[in-house]
């Protein structure tokens, strides 16, 4: 936006701010509007990725302790509930291996927390691809 060498640029001012202060501030507005909403974005796909990840593992964990229709879905969200307990996986760990030791099922926390997180791929390739 290049004004020819023999114009000088006019500074109207409204209510103290000058007209190319008010376009720097727009275009910032823009563009801290448009991080907002990448953000906003990005945290809504995290959050479907999270309950669609929980959902698998519950489902998992229920064909690991014999359950099967139903019964298998009604525990996967219960899983998915019990992410809502605390920040972080702790919580779904917690609750999968104490269900998983009731059935007699011995449970490893480091192997439900690799199991966890191969989900959370299947979940995001699958979000990625629209299913």
């Amino acid at each position: 936006m290049g004004l020819p060498l023999a114009v000088t640029p006019v500074r109207l001012y409204i209510a103290g701010i000058t007209i190319w202060e008010m376009r720097t501030m727009t275009a910032f507005d823009e563009r801290k509007d448009a991080f907002e909403k990448k953000f906003a974005h990005d945290e809504e796909l995290r959050f479907k990725a999270t309950a669609r990840r929980n959902k698998m593992f519950g489902l998992w964990v229920a064909a690991q302790i014999g359950k099967t229709g139903a019964e298998a879905d009604e525990y996967a969200k219960s899983v998915v509930l019990a992410d809502f307990q605390e920040a972080g996986d702790a919580d779904v760990i917690r609750k999968v291996k104490a269900d998983l030791e009731a059935a007699g099922k011995p449970a490893d926390e480091g192997a439900l927390n690799r199991t966890l997180q191969e989900q959370m791929a299947r979940a995001i390739d699958d979000i990625r691809a629209g299913r």
